[in-house]
């Protein structure tokens, strides 16, 4: 069982968690995904929480390949009225903020959010960290190379999950420092990895359970799981549960999905036949 601070709360995670995607941004690589006004993320966020979500995961920056870098001031705009928005109507959810910018953060923490999910793991903003540990907020930090512009360049690697396993044990002992002591890895499918890394990383993510953190798994809807199948994002869901599936099997606390209730039949029939 594992104890995340966050916030005003305690984050306790004692088995599969899903995480619903909320993205506050109009190009987002996938569409259903994309929710502008507060009152549709409302809507959006109770069919989530009836359909099992536990975490609503809310982003005004897009991370796709391409996407163009959004100042603070705009991405605040995007997310914190949503933000409010479902805090107040659904207190007692979690929400995430999906950012690497520490005002942006900040501003979230203060509208009502809980956790910040950090592509970056502190990179891009060290100061996050900061922010993170002034809010005793919840964190989750993600295995990424390169910088904000060549964070989707494939990375050589001659072995991928213990390089993901050294960065994470570096980054405990940094995070410590800042205050940081018990928060939520990602290894990044789908970033600066080739088709196959990545779904090695699925394969062997039970190696990264010695790290002794939870684990989140984002494989929703990827380009891996789609090119793969030689389909499309919207056309990616049936391959985005498999993937999950085997993800729990390997140690997998925490999906973040874009349909929830797909995720939560993959726990409903893992729980049952355990």
């Amino acid at each position: 069982m594992f104890k995340i601070p966050a916030k005003d709360r305690i984050w306790e995670i004692n088995e599969p968690q899903i995480m619903a995607i909320l993205n506050a941004t109009p190009d987002s690589f996938y569409e259903g995904s994309r929710i502008l006004d507060p009152k549709i993320a409302i809507q959006k966020t109770g069919f989530f929480i009836a359909q099992g979500a536990n975490i609503i995961d809310i982003g005004g920056q897009s991370t796709r390949p391409g996407a163009t870098p959004m100042d603070a001031k705009n991405e605040i705009n995007k997310v914190v009225p949503i933000i409010e928005a479902i805090h107040d109507t659904y207190p007692s959810i979690l929400i995430s903020i999906d950012t690497f910018n520490s005002k942006v953060a900040a501003a979230a923490l203060k509208a009502g959010a809980h956790i910040v999910n950090d592509i970056s793991c502190g990179k891009f903003d060290d100061n996050i960290l900061t922010v993170v540990s002034n809010y005793n907020a919840g964190y989750i930090g993600m295995y990424l190379t390169g910088d904000i512009n060549s964070m989707h360049t494939i990375a050589e690697t001659e072995d991928l999950v213990q390089d993901i396993i050294l960065f994470f044990e570096h980054k405990k002992k940094y995070l410590a420092n800042k205050g940081i002591n018990q928060w939520v890895i990602d290894p990044g499918f789908g970033f600066g990895k080739t088709i196959p890394n990545n779904f090695l990383l699925v394969k062997q993510l039970a190696k990264l359970t010695t790290i002794n953190l939870p684990i989140l798994l984002g494989v929703s809807r990827k380009s891996s799981i789609y090119k793969t199948l030689q389909t499309t994002a919207n056309n990616a869901l049936n391959g985005t549960t498999i993937v999950n599936t085997i993800g729990v099997l390997n140690g997998a606390q925490i999906l973040r999905v874009h349909d929830v209730l797909e995720a939560k039949e993959v726990l409903t029939l893992m729980n049952y036949l355990k």
